[in-house]
């Protein structure tokens, strides 16, 4: 074995190490909020472990710069060698995947993440472990819906899913913000006329459209989703005492999710760098699969309630903040 494929080996197996310890850190936080009520002192907890992991991928990425000492060539000497292995035989990337709540259907053209361990497991006693242990880990609550959970029963308006008259306090909550949205829409787009930067009507058209989407993102086939309007209330009240952690949980997340799309991104020019478009070693579309791989999101509503928040004066006044304030 030459010292570059030693190199490329023990880059591979680095990784491996680091997931590994992901796989834990996601699988206890994952544990703290799989509860039906989730004490207020565990939630720093939490933030504390995905914080570890947006670290570990922050220095995963800078690793692909180690790789990339290799060129084209040293690879070229000993690439035959791999065989048909690559990255799809990462049973713990694929765990790790599974258990942070990745959909099927958000993956490349809908792939079945078990179809290579599959195969594997005809062939490999290895394969077969690693398959039992990915289809336990589908059978499991992703940290994703354990988060909707807790989302879910965020104090609206200062009150709680088993508070009297909850989904009527909710819904007037979502409302008013959708009323307020269409206000600063509309404000928007005659300040954007007065600019020059076109039509009053077509821009309150488009400002329309985002008010539309937000009405159906808080109340998909006519009924509010209260996760989303639980998040969308500590997004909009972020300086209240009592949502302090609940906002920082919720940035820890949206910072684990960037830091792992740049790393996918960070591997994909490296590939790039390396092989340029060739076909991937386990017959994959190499680079052109990796990117695809960036388009991933699995805490999408983290994001998306980002396009529907409203400046500060235009919120809907809480009617008990001091249900918010310090204890």
């Amino acid at each position: 074995m030459s010292a570059d494929e030693m190199h490329f080996i023990v880059v591979h197996q680095t990784f491996e190490l680091w997931f590994k310890q992901v796989i834990r850190e996601l699988a206890e936080s994952r544990d703290v909020l799989d509860t039906e009520s989730v004490a207020e002192e565990a939630i720093p907890m939490v933030v504390h472990r995905l914080g570890r992991v947006t670290e570990i991928f922050r220095l995963m990425s800078q690793q692909w710069s180690v790789m990339e000492t290799l060129s084209p060539q040293d690879f070229l000497a000993f690439r035959d060698s791999l065989g048909s292995a690559s990255g799809f035989e990462s049973a713990q990337m694929r765990e790790l995947e599974i258990l942070i709540g990745l959909q099927n259907d958000h993956r490349n053209r809908g792939m079945d993440p078990l179809k290579r361990f599959i195969q594997m497991a005809e062939t490999s006693e290895q394969g077969k472990v690693d398959l039992e242990r990915l289809r336990s880990r589908m059978d499991e609550i992703s940290l994703w819906d354990t988060a909707r959970n807790w989302l879910g029963r965020t104090p609206i308006d200062g009150s709680t899913p088993d508070s009297p008259n909850d989904a009527e306090v909710v819904q007037s909550y979502v409302e008013a913000h959708i009323a307020a949205l269409e206000q600063h829409g509309s404000e928007m787009a005659e300040r954007m006329s007065e600019w020059g930067m076109g039509d009053s009507d077509a821009m309150k058209a488009r400002f329309a459209a985002v008010a539309k989407g937000a009405r159906d993102f808080l109340m998909p086939n006519g009924e509010v989703d209260r996760p989303r309007a639980g998040l969308l209330f500590i997004e909009s009240h972020r300086d209240l005492p009592l949502l302090a952690w609940p906002r920082t949980l919720i940035d820890r997340m949206i910072e684990l999710e960037e830091s792992m799309v740049k790393w996918r991104h960070s591997h994909a020019r490296m590939v790039e760098r390396i092989i340029g478009r060739r076909i991937g070693t386990g017959g994959s579309s190499g680079v052109d699969y990796l990117d695809a791989t960036t388009t991933y999101r699995v805490f999408t509503d983290l994001w998306a309630v980002r396009t529907i928040l409203v400046k500060s004066e235009l919120r809907p006044t809480i009617r008990d903040p001091e249900f918010y304030g310090f204890a």
